[in-house]
């Protein structure tokens, strides 16, 4: 099987044209990042109303968990059968996937929000918008973007079912590799949806740890009882 696969990827033919592993590997991160921007446009500035509120937070989690209950493939089956475009079936499902990830973490991100902090916010003057904005969110980096990260992670495995409606990506490997019975292709599809998932993976977390104010990881770190990297040593 290694062997196989070695010259599986080695045959230029599985690299060029629409079948190549490039147009499949842009059509899967297609469908990811258009199932996960639609996906942070509803779930974040709803996880970012409830957590600040504090209002809706049972029907959140009970919601959260029903959809994660879903069978991606299933649903997407069923809305293609509705909307009969495999496109509109594919991301809405895929949306649906993506939500609970990142409406969970923006929720939870705020409600572990220091509320001695916050209430010294409000203490020396700052609206509510401002609290938010400049006190909350910041300290609720780090469970916001575990979130995203964890939505990513997800989409990339699942948007493999695009190929079951009739579309590309990386799925159409597994699919047509299993319809002629050719192993090695399902393997390799799967193995480049493996490795997809790593890489996006750690360009998230250097994401994270560019973004994360450093004094809210140093934190988060000490609250965990975690050491650190500071300034080439520990903390």
């Amino acid at each position: 099987m290694i062997t196989d696969l070695w010259h599986w990827f080695g045959d230029p033919a599985n690299w060029t044209g629409a079948d190549g592993v490039p147009n499949r590997l842009g059509q899967h991160l297609g469908y990811t990042a258009l199932a996960l921007a639609i996906a942070l446009v509803v779930a974040v500035p709803l996880g970012l109303f409830v957590g600040h509120t504090g209002r809706g937070g049972v029907a959140l989690v009970s919601v959260g968990n029903a959809i994660r209950a879903l069978p991606t493939l299933g649903l997407v089956t069923f809305l293609f059968l509705i909307f009969t475009e495999s496109v509109t079936a594919t991301v809405i499902g895929l949306v649906v996937l993506a939500i609970p990830p990142i409406l969970a973490g923006t929720y939870a991100g705020l409600q572990a929000t220091d509320h001695g902090v916050v209430d010294a916010a409000e203490g020396v003057g700052m609206t509510g918008w401002q609290r938010l904005w400049q006190v909350e969110v910041p300290i609720a980096l780090p469970l916001v973007l575990g979130g995203i990260r964890n939505a990513v992670l997800q989409l990339v495995a699942t948007a493999a079912v695009a190929a079951y409606v009739g579309l590309g990506g990386l799925g159409r490997f597994l699919l047509d590799g299993l319809a002629i019975l050719d192993y090695t292709e399902v393997v390799a599809g799967a193995l480049l949806t493996a490795l997809l998932a790593i890489v996006l993976d750690l360009v998230f977390a250097a994401l994270q740890r560019a973004v994360v104010p450093r004094g809210v990881r140093l934190a988060a770190a000490a609250a965990s009882g975690r050491k650190v990297s500071v300034a080439g040593g520990t903390a």
